[in-house]
């Protein structure tokens, strides 16, 4: 992460959220054995969120719709839901994503 995303995630007056989907995404790939963690998703995502102070961001009707207009650039399910979340909301998503810079959303990293 670079120093700018560092000091943007640690300003306190920054609202930082974890969204459902990559709760999701993270669930997911520890099920399938493909992220090894320390203790299971269920415990260790929101002992995370509340140590950080990282807040949920639930998927809603009106983000998981947005999908319908994203152009096929990128075809990875979970990020396409984040790009759709952060267009709704006006987030910026924290990414390394190159191909999430291809779609009209602001990234950080």
């Amino acid at each position: 992460m670079s120093a700018a995303a560092s000091k943007a995630v640690g300003d306190v007056d920054t609202k930082v959220y974890l969204s459902s989907v990559s709760s999701w995404e993270i669930a997911t790939k520890h099920a399938l054995g493909k992220l090894p963690l320390p203790k299971a998703p269920s415990e260790l995502i929101p002992e995370i969120r509340r140590a950080y102070r990282i807040a949920v961001l639930s998927l809603d009707e009106e983000s998981a719709l947005q999908v319908d207009r994203l152009p096929t650039l990128h075809r990875d399910p979970f990020d396409r839901m984040l790009i759709c979340q952060a267009i709704v909301h006006g987030l910026i998503l924290l990414t390394p994503d190159e191909e999430i810079r291809r779609y009209p959303v602001r990234v950080l990293w």
